[in-house]
């Protein structure tokens, strides 16, 4: 039987109704990646709570027409831009405003660790949020996680360093966050499974022939979420829900034979915990990313939410169904990552970064990201474990190989 899964490294436990998310002062967010599509839903909450939060920062890529309409609407001290001469250009345009603009990875660090800011949503997306993310929690900041590549790579660093600095760390995924609601008030009971739910993509009853002749246009064309490009490719391929896989071992402390990936397309239950008895919580509700967003910024608390109601009067069923491991090989590669250990799950991720980014450029068929995946981490000779550098040094070593072996 598995042990109580212990949420946020020990940090907090679900069940524990004096934790701090409880306080109802005013909580002072920094948005790294403020421009994407959870940087906007989060921008969506803090409209509708503007006596509850209040943003600190934000930062962007390069998307300074974005950044700048939002540093005019919420008025943050300070914006970061990661493109240098981007930042040099969002100065000039917000010359009028008291703000700083500052760039680089230096800048996502100075906004990760303000004074002012009570909790960093990282919403950026890659491996480029692990340094920002463990300079927050350096500086004794919550962190609401919607970078889960962060927690992929370097989940090994980033729980025990929590708990050592008491820093909470809160999903953003709606999958993660719906294990967090089925955990609360569980007391004594044992957990025995995490039902992880996933809405199977656009392609989920394709051939593995007809699934090669996608097109990025169709790839891109979720049936349910609205997100990235990146991230709707990694639905498509459920590599993406591999990669929840990982994270949800990390976070909820629990050996991954215990988590159980299960096809739900109407995407209403967002995952469930199965209790020793036989008995199983699930958190229902709309696909709105804007619902465990702001779940993340206010826990333990539900509030109003900018996202509509579920309607049961107009649900007709929910239906499920077991992943298909045969076609959709992003699952059990990422599956085999984790049980490797050490590295591979950054070689996994990396591989698959570099894979996803070709495929939207048009350089290779949908079904080569599985090859190329699992082509880098039969290369990869693992590091049991891995420090930032490491971690670092792994992306560039997997793009280097795969830019040999593919980029022609």
């Amino acid at each position: 039987m598995m042990e109580q899964p212990v949420f946020s490294s020990g940090v907090l436990n679900p069940a524990d109704s004096s934790a701090r998310g409880e306080e109802t002062s005013v909580r002072r967010i920094t948005v790294l990646g403020s421009t994407g599509s959870v940087g906007t839903q989060t921008l969506d909450v803090v409209r509708m709570h503007p006596d509850l939060m209040q943003v600190t920062a934000v930062s962007c890529n390069n998307n300074i027409d974005l950044l700048e309409k939002q540093v005019r609407e919420f008025r943050p001290g300070t914006a970061a831009v990661y493109d240098e001469q981007a930042a040099a250009e969002l100065r000039v345009r917000l010359a009028d405003l008291p703000v700083r603009v500052v760039s680089g990875m230096e800048g996502l660090i100075e906004i990760s660790t303000l004074p002012e800011t009570d909790i960093v949503l990282t919403a950026i997306v890659g491996m480029i949020g692990i340094r920002p993310t463990l300079a927050a929690i350096e500086a004794g900041k919550d962190i609401a996680m919607a970078n889960k590549e962060t927690c992929v790579t370097a989940g090994h660093l980033i729980m025990p360093f929590a708990k050592e600095k008491g820093v909470r760390i809160l999903p953003v995924d709606s999958e993660h966050s719906a294990i967090l609601q089925a955990l609360q008030g569980r007391a004594g009971s044992k957990v025995s499974k995490i039902l992880l739910t996933a809405s199977g993509g656009p392609f989920f009853h394709m051939s593995r022939e007809e699934l090669s002749r996608v097109t990025v246009k169709e790839a891109l064309a979720h049936p349910i979420w609205s997100m990235g490009p990146k991230i709707s490719i990694d639905s498509a391929s459920m590599v993406n829900k591999g990669l929840e896989v990982i994270e949800a071992k990390w976070l909820f402390d629990v050996d991954v034979d215990r988590i159980q990936v299960v096809i739900h397309p109407q995407s209403l239950i967002h995952s469930m915990v199965e209790y020793e008895d036989g008995s199983i919580m699930a958190q229902l509700g709309v696909s709105d990313m804007r619902i465990p967003i702001q779940y993340a910024l206010t826990y333990p608390n539900h509030l109003p939410s900018p996202a509509r109601a579920c309607d049961f009067t107009t649900l007709k069923e929910f239906t499920f169904d077991t992943p298909r491991n045969d076609v959709f090989k992003g699952l059990p590669l990422a599956v085999s990552a984790i049980k490797t250990g050490g590295s591979m799950p950054c070689a996994y991720n990396a591989a698959n970064e570099w894979a996803n980014a070709y495929f939207r450029e048009g350089k290779i068929a949908f079904t080569e990201i599985y090859e190329i995946i699992e082509d880098a981490m039969n290369m990869h000779k693992v590091i049991q474990d891995p420090d930032v550098e490491e971690i670092l040094a792994i992306q560039s070593e997997i793009d280097r190989y795969l830019e040999e072996r593919y980029d022609a």
